[in-house]
């Protein structure tokens, strides 16, 4: 779909909720009807925006998996520590390993979601630079087609104008030619032989 399809659907968004009833400070609308046109906005977007999205929920994705993943390590190392909890040396040993594993997985959890945002930033930076440029695109579209109406105006305007003068023109020559002398009476042109010219 075109990108200049995404304001007509929203053009047609506006028009149906123009189209709803107020009632108090509420507008009833065809629920239905605004579903359809925001999948429709949502299909007609372009691949790099639709991709973001399906990006941004990837990365919330990981971001819960390596949390869960922290988290089973974290209680599988207390698990294993309470069950030591008789020998006192490898308790020790296995805290210091259960804190050192916690450490790097949290550190490992940040690092990721640290990468999974700065990936979203900059899909989110180029996605709005794209509706940038496309917003100029339909823009200087406009502003092209709005030139060219108007020089289309501009030549109706002449075409009228020597339409005018030429009418005219054709007005003055019938007038003159009704008040010169006949060759066949030898005197002035009658006023029924004027309209014949």
């Amino acid at each position: 779909m075109p990108q200049n399809g995404v304001y007509d659907l929203l053009k047609l968004l506006d028009l149906a909720l123009d189209d709803g009833y107020n009632i108090l400070k509420y507008t009833v609308v065809n629920k239905k009807e605004i579903e359809t046109l925001i999948d429709r906005v949502y299909a007609a977007l372009p691949v790099e925006v639709q991709e973001a999205r399906l990006f941004l929920k990837r990365k919330e994705e990981l971001q819960k998996e390596a949390e869960q993943q922290a988290q089973k390590i974290v209680q599988d190392a207390k698990a294993e520590a309470e069950r030591m909890l008789s020998e006192s040396d490898r308790i020790k040993a296995i805290e210091r390993e259960g804190n050192r594993i916690k450490n790097e997985v949290v550190a490992e959890c940040e690092n990721i979601k640290r990468t999974a945002l700065q990936e979203a930033e900059n899909i989110r930076l180029q996605a709005t630079e794209e509706a940038m440029k496309i917003r100029e695109g339909a823009d200087l579209y406009a502003k092209q087609v709005l030139n060219s109406l108007e020089g289309n105006l501009v030549q109706l305007q002449e075409v009228a104008k020597n339409g005018q003068i030429y009418m005219e023109q054709l007005k003055t020559d019938a007038n003159r030619y009704a008040q010169q002398p006949s060759d066949n009476s030898g005197g002035w042109v009658t006023n029924r032989d004027s309209k014949r010219l």
